[in-house]
């Protein structure tokens, strides 16, 4: 099932949009769709990690920085502790 919708585009990319369509041999609907898939894909799982963090923070279920630190160094990377 399709949900309709209607998008304003800035003359620019709808210019790129086309010209990509044209190029790929898609449609322009199946590239929007598509870009919003990839879009959708990465910020509902950076929304709901930082929901979770916050989430965890609230109840208390921190690590502390010496913790952090000395996994970090142990495993072989002191790039950000070498000051």
């Amino acid at each position: 099932m399709y949900e309709t919708m209607t998008v304003c585009l800035d003359d620019d990319i709808g210019a790129q949009l086309a010209e990509l369509a044209h190029a790929t041999s898609q449609t322009k609907s199946n590239l929007i769709i598509e870009a919003l898939k990839q879009y959708l894909f990465v910020n509902v799982w950076q929304t709901e990690a930082i929901r979770e963090g916050i989430r965890q923070a609230d109840a208390g279920e921190l690590i502390a920085h010496e913790d952090i630190r000395e996994k970090w160094v142990n495993n072989g990377d002191r790039r950000i502790f070498d000051s």
